[in-house]
Formats: C-alpha cells, sequence, structure tokens
C-alpha cells in the first residue's frame, strides 16, 4: 500500500472551484484499480492550503492514474488556481 500526499496553496477567492475539482478528480480516481481512499483536509492555521491523502494499492497503480490523460486535464484546471506549483509525495509503510 502506498499513500500519496499533495500539498496545494490555493489563490483567495479560488477555493470553491479547488473543491469542486479536487472532488472530480477524487471520483475519477475510484473508478481505477487500486484506489480505494481519499481524504481532503484544509489547513485550519492557513486556509489557503489543502491537502490531500490518497491510498492505493500499488505504487504502479498510482503511476499509471498520474500520468493518465483523464487526471492531467483536471490538473491543468487546478493548476490556474494555485500560487504555486503543488508539492507532491508518495509513501509506503516502514517495514
Amino acid at each position: 500500500m502506498v499513500k500519496v500526499i499533495q500539498e496545494r496553496r490555493c489563490k483567495p477567492g479560488k477555493e470553491e472551484e479547488l473543491k469542486k475539482l479536487l472532488e472530480e478528480l477524487r471520483s475519477r480516481a475510484f473508478q481505477r484499480h487500486g484506489s480505494y481512499a481519499w481524504e481532503t483536509l484544509r489547513s485550519m492555521d492557513d486556509p489557503s492550503v489543502w491537502l490531500v491523502i490518497a491510498s492505493w494499492t500499488f505504487v504502479k497503480e498510482w503511476t499509471d492514474w498520474q500520468n493518465n490523460p483523464e487526471r492531467q486535464e483536471i490538473i491543468r484546471k487546478i493548476e490556474p488556481l494555485l500560487t504555486e506549483p503543488a508539492r507532491e509525495s508518495v509513501f509506503e509503510f516502514a517495514q
């Protein structure tokens, strides 16, 4: 199992647009094999910071989705809503 952590900083006034696109991304990800949990969090200290924690069975399933044109289309819509490029890290459980 892997966890994908994505951090995004939203431009002021674009929060609802970002929320809708993240919901669409989650909905489409759940249609993919291997995606089984998805959390979207917003910082209480800095409401511009949004965190998505996505759980995938295997890293290959994540990379397949990461490179999927459907996902890339939604990401292109998200990018203009951000103050800086999203940060993304993939983690696995320590053995």
